[in-house]
């Protein structure tokens, strides 16, 4: 969901990007579009194979979970008794990472990445530094394998449903193995005061959250008419977006439905009468080519100027800032390269995610079509790019400032108060990148 995540931003000024095949980034001007059809289908009406976590959407992920969630479109996972570690099948798809400095003794010995949603193109940096000879535990919901030659190893975590919908940030204070959780800028303030988190990489430089409906009647351009046709929105519970959008009037509380779990069931049943979140590098395509009883195409809003959060950033508790500073150091720059090398060329970890979504015990399988046209989305859409600064992986300062001073009266207001005078530097730092990172 990204859908596969949880639908975990939100903000202030919002357009509709149209997103047609091999189409540019969204222009400023909104438009919503329906969703162009590329080829190939995949299962996705949660397959009855795949069995689901029984997680109750506590805190919401929807790609990701609670906090900065997004829901995918897949089947609720639900536990399955056989422990199955096995070597990825796409070992041979291709080479693995180049030749790195040593690690070992300045990070721990087993990196841990705590993903906000079962395994997808969303999290392809973290499965890229890998690559594609990995293990996979598909009774642990974990790829692992060694960080090329650092003398390190590296594991990747399943998030939303396989944590029980919990916010990764909520994950990250209760599991102090976890070294860096995927979540967004909007639950890093929200959780400012007694969770604080320090965003280290900008994975994603434009939100790639979306609203997404099948009524063909229903040309919303922004949230605020969403709320004004009163249209029930199918939204993961506790995602601090809703916070938002709530908060300043955009959505009436009364039309959200927050019992949300990436299931396609509901939007289905109502013939596309209703609004969903989801990610545009997933939910379009995926509704258009592998959801039973859909089959075609959506219209969606793109959240990225309504909610100007930085999306599956990678962030480490504060906390544990100081001590692991040697190891950000050269880890941040290792992540870089494998975000640029992966949306360049993402075949190899694409299969991986096909190969792992088809023997894992939840969520929605990955298709080689699905896989290639999320990345096609996160280039052409700018959904992956450069900072402000030309830096790929940066973060921009006046952005920050303005979530914080947008965000933090409305979180305030309903309990969850930011840490007083909450400032940018708090909630990121740029210190770690390799300023000759581009894409």
């Amino acid at each position: 969901m990204h859908c596969s995540r949880w639908f975990g931003s939100t903000l202030p000024v919002l357009a509709a990007v149209v997103l047609l095949v091999g189409c540019a980034p969204a222009a400023p001007a909104p438009t919503v579009v329906p969703t162009a059809a590329p080829a190939a289908p995949k299962p996705t009406t949660a397959p009855a194979a795949a069995a689901s976590p029984a997680a109750s959407p506590a805190a919401s992920p929807a790609a990701s979970p609670a906090a900065s969630a997004v829901a995918k479109p897949a089947a609720s996972p639900s536990a399955v008794a056989a422990a199955s570690v096995v070597p990825s099948p796409s070992a041979v798809a291709g080479a693995a990472p180049a030749a790195a400095a040593s690690l070992k003794g300045v990070c721990p010995d087993t990196i841990v990445f705590q993903t906000n949603w079962w395994p997808e193109p969303d999290h392809g940096l973290m499965y890229q530094l890998v690559g594609p000879n990995g293990t996979m535990d598909t009774n642990k919901n974990t790829y692992s394998g060694p960080l090329s030659t650092t003398g390190v190893n590296v594991e990747i975590r399943a998030g939303g449903p396989a944590i029980g919908f919990q916010l990764v940030t909520a994950q990250m204070y209760q599991d102090d193995s976890i070294l860096l959780g995927m979540l967004g800028t909007d639950e890093q303030i929200g959780s400012s005061d007694k969770q604080p988190t320090t965003a280290v990489l900008a994975w994603y430089e434009k939100n790639p959250q979306i609203f997404f409906w099948g009524n063909p009647d229903w040309n919303f351009t922004s949230v605020a008419d969403i709320g004004k046709n009163g249209a029930t929105v199918l939204a993961f519970s506790g995602a601090p977006y809703l916070d938002v959008m709530e908060g300043k009037g955009l959505l009436n509380k009364s039309q959200v439905d927050t019992s949300y779990t990436g299931d396609p069931a509901r939007f289905v049943a109502s013939d596309g009468n209703i609004v969903s979140q989801g990610f545009v590098t997933a939910e379009p395509y995926i509704y258009e080519h592998e959801v039973n009883g859909w089959m075609k195409p959506v219209k969606f809003l793109l959240l990225d100027k309504e909610v100007p959060i930085y999306q599956d950033t990678l962030a480490i508790r504060a906390d544990k800032l100081e001590s692991n500073r040697a190891c950000l150091q050269r880890l941040i720059p290792l992540l870089q390269r494998a975000a640029v090398d992966y949306v360049k060329n993402p075949g190899a970890v694409n299969q991986v995610l096909v190969d792992y979504t088809a023997k894992i015990k939840g969520g929605t399988q990955i298709s080689t079509a699905g896989a290639a046209d999320a990345v096609q989305k996160m280039t052409s859409l700018g959904v992956v790019s450069n900072g402000a600064d030309g830096v790929y992986g940066s973060y921009d300062t006046a952005r920050v400032q303005a979530l914080i001073t947008d965000y933090s009266p409305v979180f305030a207001s309903q309990g969850k108060t930011p840490k007083a005078n909450l400032q940018p530097s708090d909630i990121f730092t740029n210190e770690f990148l390799d300023k000759s990172i581009k894409l």
